[in-house]
Formats: structure tokens, sequence, C-alpha cells
């Protein structure tokens, strides 16, 4: 097989005041996949995630993105080849316009002029928004803002794309826009939410993190399936969804 675009082994970490969030979890994915991190709160999703792109630094075992060791020498690289989509759009759009925002990430790495122009509108076409190019992203509703998250992390041409909770406050609406629109990019995915039904929608395979360790790795569809593996594991299906009705949405 070849070698995963993300790469994780022994992953443990304890915070300063002793917490100690990650046992020694391993993970890795492949190039192309679209993978759902579930967990209930407190499992270590976003510790794990902060160890993608170097904002946390492992207490033992590793971290690599295509080969390449996550540590202080390679983080410009690294931190270019994982773009993170923050739950909050708010917390990623501060510019003027959104073609300002979009163009801040290239931009910093030293694309200038037409090539800075293609960066930018090559994302925003990805995400449906090329014809708000030119507007405040303030006066855009929330599911057009995040998509224009979505658009300044693509800019920078990552090979994955980390997107936590990315359903949260949609209308159903932006919700199918926000899905069709994440089908269709050729980038490897991780995707960390508690809306189940999404990530069955999304992703084909789902891990399972709950105490600090990898808990259940497995097709999304046989996860959602098993009653039992949800309880133990603090996750919850809305009521009446049966995904035994919905099928191989994820195909």
């Amino acid at each position: 097989m070849s070698t995963p675009v993300l790469d994780v082994r022994g992953l443990a970490y304890a915070y300063p005041d002793g917490h100690q969030a990650l046992f020694g979890v391993d993970l890795h994915v492949h190039r192309g996949e679209r993978v759902a991190l579930l967990g209930p709160n407190g499992a270590g999703k976003t510790t794990l995630v902060l160890h993608l792109n170097g904002i946390l630094s492992a207490g033992a075992g590793t971290v690599r993105v295509s080969g390449l060791p996550v540590e202080k020498a390679h983080l410009a690289e690294i931190r270019r080849r994982v773009g993170v989509v923050f739950q909050d759009p708010d917390d990623q759009l501060f510019s003027a316009t959104v073609r300002h925002d979009v163009a801040f990430g290239p931009a910093n790495l030293g694309l200038r002029g037409a090539e800075l122009d293609r960066r930018v509108m090559n994302a925003l076409e990805k995400v449906g928004m090329l014809d708000f190019v030119d507007r405040p992203p303030h006066h855009l509703s929330f599911g057009q803002r995040r998509r224009v998250a979505v658009a300044t992390v693509l800019a920078m041409e990552p090979e994955i794309l980390v997107l936590d909770e990315p359903s949260s406050n949609l209308d159903p609406t932006a919700r199918r826009e926000l899905a069709d629109i994440l089908r269709s990019l050729d980038v490897t995915v991780l995707m960390v939410t508690h809306d189940l039904p999404y990530a069955l929608e999304l992703c084909p395979r789902t891990v399972v993190l709950h105490d600090g360790v990898v808990a259940a790795d497995g097709p999304t569809y046989d996860i959602m399936s098993d009653a039992a593996l949800l309880r133990r594991h603090r996750l919850e299906l809305p009521f009446g969804f049966d995904p035994r009705q919905i099928g191989g949405l994820t195909a």
C-alpha cells in the first residue's frame, strides 16, 4: 500500500497541568480518503488535530505528513500541506473583502501578481463563491462565510483538509451545498464532527476516539449500524435516523 499522507504512530500527549489527553494514538490516512473523526467531548479529538500541523508537539510518538515529520524545522511546509477549517468562520475571516481573505495565506508564501490571483479565483470557484470575490465577508450569510473559510485554506493548495464541525449552524440548504463541495474536492479530508448523519453522507471511513485512544476504525456504515458501539462511546444518532435505510451515501 502507498505511504499514508497522514501517519500518526503512538501519539501521546499530556497538557502542562498534567491532564493526559492522548494515550498512544495510531492513525493512518491515505491520499484521497475522506475520514470522519468521532468521539464524545473530552475524547482527545482537538488535541489530536492540533498535532497535525504542529500547534502541539508530541510528548511521545510521531506524526508525519507525506513522509515529512511534524517538527519545528518543517512547520512552514507542514502548515501549507495541512489546512484546518475552524468551526467558526469568523476565526478565519478578518479582511475587508473576500479576495483579501483568500489571498492572505498564499501572499504570506510570497506569491504575487497573476499566480496569486489564480490561487484566489481557483479556490473561490471550487466553493461556488467566485461572484462574491469583492464583497465584505461580514455581508455574507453564515453558510457563505463557511465556504469562504474553506477557500482560504484551499488557496494554499493543501494535501489534507481538516474540518472542525463543518455542518454546525448551517441550514439544510447550506448543509447540502457544503456536502456537494466537499465531495467534489480532490483532497484528503479529515472531518471532526458530532453530526453522525453528515459523517455517513460524506465519509466512507470513520475513526472513533474515546479517552485518548482509537476505540474503533472502520467503514462508517458499519460503525453507525452498531448501536452497542455507539452507546459505549457516547455517540447518538438523531431520533428516528436509521443508517440501514440510507445505504451507500458515501460511495
